[in-house]
């Protein structure tokens, strides 16, 4: 009788616990479809084989592409000298311009940490007071420096976030990524709202650019072409809006998902130059749209002097022949 009471009593103990349990909702997978894992570093992020990590002492390298990366964050935050929160834009750029920047101002060696998050992320970011969480883990850092559009950055200036003056330094235009072999045979960005051309757009969300984009697409095809690429076809799965930023074309053109997206034409040009089956159309000038990037100091800096050095050297002849080599051009204010 004692064992059967036993027996009884675990096995209410064990639905109870069974009952207890959350529930988790199933998912079939992307788009109803269920995709077998492609554990590639090539293809997925962070590319560049770790040179955009500026810390000098790695420890135990532990990353694994799909599931373990943290792509856009970079260095070490046990005491750093210089803070840099700049917009996804130019991520590639960042490991030659730290590398650069240390050079003429060793005292910074490793200590130097940064994010490329789009540029409405990080300041939200900085709104939580610096701390942000990813995945399981979370973690406080307030930056010294704020780069983005030029617009931007004087809209944060007058908030209070930002020190005068805004300092640009490159422009940026839109071009049309594409696989190498344009197998949506795509000419213009007329041809975005053709039926059946699958595109990654970047989501007006939290991406500035998607404003931009917006703009070039009335130019060409008005309204019906940007309610087609931004509405229509996100409505029928024709077009997938990025969560984080313009990395994420390339990595969907390169798993055979969509057949193209605008970007800006930096990106496109890293792609190729890093070997990857990406190519670009050019959009002509009385269609695209040229972008301003500017950055300035953040208000109450933990690093003020360091950061205006790096501020300082954004627009140096060093930053800008490292920001030529991507298709950047300085800026001239004259123009």
């Amino acid at each position: 009788m004692k064992s059967a009471a036993k027996y009884t009593l675990s096995a209410a103990l064990g639905a109870a616990l069974l009952f207890a349990l959350p529930t988790y909702a199933t998912t079939t997978g992307w788009g109803g479809k269920v995709q077998p894992p492609q554990y590639k570093g090539e293809i997925f992020p962070p590319w560049q084989h770790g040179a955009n990590a500026p810390a000098t002492v790695k420890g135990l390298e532990f990353t694994v592409p799909e599931v373990n990366v943290l792509a856009d964050f970079h260095g070490n935050l046990n005491n750093p000298k210089l803070v840099i929160f700049v917009a996804g834009n130019y991520y590639f750029a960042m490991a030659p311009l730290v590398a650069a920047f240390e050079q003429e101002h060793p005292q910074y060696k490793g200590r130097i940490y940064f994010e490329t998050l789009p540029p409405g992320i990080l300041l939200k970011q900085m709104a939580a007071g610096g701390t942000i969480t990813v995945g399981n883990m979370t973690w406080t850092v307030k930056p010294d420096v704020y780069a983005a559009g030029l617009k931007k950055i004087k809209t944060a200036i007058a908030d209070g976030i930002l020190t005068a003056p805004a300092v640009p330094y490159v422009t940026n235009d839109l071009a049309i990524m594409i696989p190498k072999d344009n197998p949506a045979h795509i000419t213009g960005l007329a041809d975005l709202g053709k039926p059946g051309v699958r595109l990654s757009m970047p989501n007006p969300e939290w991406e500035g650019v998607a404003r931009q984009i917006k703009d070039s697409l009335v130019k060409v095809g008005g309204t019906t072409l940007e309610k087609s690429v931004y509405e229509d076809k996100v409505k029928n799965g024709q077009t997938i809006l990025t969560h984080i930023h313009h990395r994420q074309t390339p990595l969907f053109m390169m798993q055979g998902l969509v057949d193209a997206g605008v970007t800006w034409k930096s990106e496109a040009i890293f792609q190729e130059q890093v070997g990857h089956p990406i190519s670009n159309i050019a959009i002509p000038a009385d269609q695209n749209t040229t972008a301003i990037y500017a950055s300035a100091v953040v208000k109450g800096a933990a690093h003020p002097k360091a950061g205006k050095e790096w501020v300082e050297f954004l627009h140096s002849p060093t930053a800008l022949a490292i920001f030529e080599r991507y298709g950047f051009k300085a800026y001239n204010a004259a123009k």
